[in-house]
């Protein structure tokens, strides 16, 4: 049986900026809902508008297997092609942030 993996969705889902499997700009919720540093920085806050949790730098998956009995590298594994979107309109996204930015993550 396979280990889960994260999805290492491609894009932001807010400005829809590419995230390439190797991007440090990458950063995931507990849900892997994925936006770049920016829009977590200067648009959501530290708050996931889909859950309220926080997030985290997105890990980078290896680019090749490093053990042939284990193939885990992306290129046995490899990242979404998927985009995804936001179903929160940019006011309710403004709006649920509004209410949890100032709460630390572990009392939201």
């Amino acid at each position: 049986m396979r280990p889960p993996m994260l999805a290492l969705r491609p894009n932001c889902e807010l400005c829809d900026r590419d995230l390439p499997p190797d991007s440090p700009e990458a950063r995931i919720c507990s849900y892997e809902c994925t936006y770049c540093a920016s829009c977590v920085e200067t648009v959501l806050f530290d708050v996931c508008p889909t859950c309220g949790g926080n997030f985290t730098p997105r890990p980078i998956r290896p680019s090749k297997s490093h053990r042939p009995e284990t193939p885990l590298g992306l290129d046995a594994r490899p990242a979404s092609t998927t985009r995804v979107q936001s179903k929160w309109s940019r006011d309710e996204i403004d709006r649920f942030v509004a209410g949890l930015r100032d709460t630390p993550p572990g009392q939201r």
